[in-house]
């Protein structure tokens, strides 16, 4: 035994404090994500503190499919150093190619980059997820956004992120989807409201409920970039968004 006694005996985590610690979080950051919806950090802090039992549900969906196994094991990251970033931009579609769908996958992901000015590297890392694999999860899940508004054909806009959180939201069942797809709905006009409820949301509950739980998932996208769009979704069971729906 040291001369100064014995150590300290650690005590266990406050669950009560850790508790009401994560719950002040979320407020807060659900305040600012409310206020400022391009907050990303706000929002994505929102979709780690309220996703736990979600995200084990994701993560055992995963498990059980051979390409989710896979993808949890390896947990490959995607940025502009693991994916063929400059030659999906070089060799992008047009909008209008995209739309008519006879394009590959990676064509229209790097026509959705190259249009909108997105970066793969830009997507927030994971802060309040004790657990690695679940953390790896989460990540996966941000990663894989623009994949899927390439994948569907929705536009970045504030109508057409909504549309892709319901879908999400059918697909993962993560709080944040549902979050931000009916308080994030406040704030839109009559017409993008209509557009909303009347056409995406009909939509992303079909696609959604479909598509067996998961299934946005256990995609390899990194590995399907040569594959034809068409192809692709018809595998995946998922049809495109409706086109042209919210300059109307």
């Amino acid at each position: 035994m040291p001369f100064y006694g014995a150590p300290r005996t650690l005590s266990a985590p406050n669950e009560e404090s850790s508790f009401k610690h994560r719950l002040s979080l979320t407020l807060k950051n659900a305040a600012r994500a409310f206020h400022d919806p391009t907050r990303a950090d706000a929002v994505a802090a929102v979709g780690e503190l309220t996703g736990t039992v979600a995200l084990h549900q994701i993560r055992d969906a995963m498990r059980q499919h051979p390409t989710g196994r896979l993808i949890l094991e390896e947990r490959p990251i995607v940025s502009k150093i693991t994916i063929p970033y400059d030659t999906l931009i070089k060799n992008s579609a047009t909008i209008e190619e995209t739309v008519a769908g006879n394009v590959t996958f990676g064509q229209a992901y790097g026509a959705f980059l190259a249009t909108h000015g997105f970066d793969p590297d830009e997507r927030c890392q994971v802060k309040y997820i004790d657990d690695p694999e679940l953390a790896y999860v989460m990540l996966r899940y941000r990663q894989c956004h623009d994949f899927w508004h390439a994948l569907t054909g929705l536009p970045p806009t504030v109508v057409g992120e909504l549309g892709l959180k319901w879908l999400e939201l059918f697909q993962t069942g993560l709080p944040l989807a549902a979050l931000s797809s009916t308080v994030g709905s406040l704030s839109l006009s009559y017409h993008q409201q209509h557009v909303l409820w009347s056409i995406y949301l009909p939509w992303a509950r079909h696609v959604g409920q479909k598509m067996p739980y998961c299934t946005l998932m256990n995609v390899r996208y990194e590995n399907e970039l040569d594959t034809p769009l068409v192809e692709l979704r018809e595998r995946l069971q998922l049809e495109p968004a409706p086109q042209n729906v919210e300059g109307h």
